[in-house]
């Protein structure tokens, strides 16, 4: 999977989350988002993008002006990829951040599935100690 392109679909997914415009957002989605994408996090479970529209708004509504960031780099193998994110507020101070699993079509251009946790996230054991 090409990187610049991987990159491209996850940088406009985020993009989605941060328009204010309600059709704009379901424009930038419909770039990325297969039919049928399921989205998961620990509040919802949204199939499609019609779902997952509903719930971008409801989440901000709930904070007006907040956007998403993604941090650091995506890492990806066999059709997945992982990056973390921070949620930012109106007025520039942090709130929680997590990490979104992503399964890909094979092209790398639409997301078929994300699984969304929310920090601060568990540290996991060394597998030496495991």
């Amino acid at each position: 999977m090409e990187r610049a392109v991987l990159t491209g679909t996850i940088d406009r997914y985020c993009a989605a989350w941060n328009e204010p415009d309600a059709g704009r957002r379901a424009e930038i989605l419909a770039a990325v988002w297969s039919e049928g994408a399921t989205y998961t996090d620990p509040t919802v479970h949204a199939t499609g993008a019609a779902e997952l529209l509903a719930h971008i708004g409801k989440v901000r509504a709930a904070r007006p002006g907040a956007r998403i960031e993604r941090t650091g780099d995506i890492a990806s193998h066999h059709g997945t990829a992982l990056f973390f994110w921070r949620l930012v507020l109106a007025d520039g101070s942090p709130a929680p951040e997590g990490l979104d699993i992503v399964e890909l079509a094979a092209d790398g251009r639409r997301i078929t599935r994300i699984l969304g946790y929310f920090g601060p996230l568990p540290r996991l054991p060394d597998r030496a100690s495991a």
